[in-house]
């Protein structure tokens, strides 16, 4: 199903493309994907996302609109939803198994595919300008921990105390993690002792957040922030920070992806997707399902959202649902949630 489902989303957007006669895209968004499903969500839930979507779509798109460039865009979509404790980055981030909210965002121009990385980061209140500030004020392209806060200090950036990220129902999330936690170190249902390397808790959503975007000069930018995963332990970074596997841009595409991050990264998943349409000469929408569609095969689950030089999208995702948007150079904003 999971397969099936990657390639129809392909399709769909293909028809909606032609139904809406080839509108060209200049920023599109996710907040992250998972079990996602409509009957579990209010409707003041659902308003609030949709809400928050529209926001940070109309964020960029004024960066766009302005004469500002495509790394703009995407940053300033990002800073709002690192903003919102909605998001699974920055304010409202998850818990670590020691109680801890580590940050991690990357973001990258398509021009001269220049990058800029931070991770399990815990006092930059948005991790995806300090990311920026990698990009351009650095000779480096990912710096971690305190190294990254402490360069983060002094270009400038807003810093603030670990508490500013807590939010309760992140709290609460990781408490109902380590009671699943204890429970497996008890049960041995399979005949095997859960290796306590790894979380035996997925996330039931994914909350990363990402934007890509296309300027007016027709520069492609891409941008990932995320919390990483409820009750992560010994520092797990995930693909969102990692170039190539959950951010990547160049003068074809640009692409940001949201799931089970060590998936993402064994596929090297947000490159394949550039690969594919280079070198097999593919559509974006077929190349950004296909990448979807090995994600599922090798037992992983989640989404993307990749934008082409042309104004093309895709988002395909293999979950129940996956939070995301779009916005057309004309204005003409398209808010998404479920299947």
């Amino acid at each position: 199903m999971k397969v099936q489902y990657s390639l129809i989303v392909g399709l769909l957007l293909l028809l909606v493309h032609a139904a809406v006669g080839q509108s060209r895209y200049v920023l599109v968004i996710h907040g992250g994907a998972g079990t996602i499903l409509k009957e579990n969500i209010t409707p003041q839930q659902e308003a609030a996302f949709r809400a928050a979507l529209t926001d940070a779509l109309l964020a960029g798109y004024s960066a766009i609109k302005t004469g500002k460039n495509s790394l703009d865009a995407v940053e300033a979509a990002i800073v709002l939803m690192e903003d919102n404790p909605l998001f699974n980055a920055g304010k409202g981030a998850v818990f670590t198994h020691e109680g801890k909210n580590e940050l991690d965002a990357a973001i990258m121009w398509g021009p001269t595919r220049d990058a800029g990385a931070v991770a399990g980061v815990t006092t930059i209140r948005n991790p995806i300008r300090a990311a920026r500030a990698v990009l351009e004020r650095s000779e480096h392209v990912m710096l971690t921990g305190k190294g990254a806060e402490a360069f983060a200090a002094s270009m400038g950036l807003q810093t603030a105390d670990p508490s500013y990220f807590r939010t309760e129902s992140r709290w609460q999330a990781l408490q109902r993690a380590l009671e699943r936690d204890s429970l497996n170190s008890v049960l041995d249902h399979d005949g095997h002792k859960q290796s306590s390397a790894y979380p035996p808790y997925r996330d039931e959503k994914y909350g990363t957040v990402g934007a890509v975007a296309l300027d007016e000069a027709g520069n492609l930018a891409a941008g990932t922030s995320t919390g990483g995963m409820t009750n992560k332990r010994f520092g797990r970074i995930g693909d969102a920070p990692i170039i190539g596997a959950g951010t990547y841009a160049n003068e074809q595409v640009a692409v940001s992806c949201t799931g089970w991050g060590e998936f993402f990264i064994r596929s090297t998943a947000a490159y394949d997707v550039a690969a594919q349409m280079k070198y097999g000469r593919l559509p974006l929408a077929e190349a950004a399902s296909n990448v979807i569609r090995k994600i599922g095969e090798l037992g992983g689950d989640g989404g993307l959202i990749a934008l082409d030089k042309d104004g093309n999208i895709a988002m395909p995702f293999n979950t129940s649902g996956m939070y995301r948007g779009a916005i057309t150079e004309s204005g003409e904003i398209t808010i998404e949630i479920y299947r």
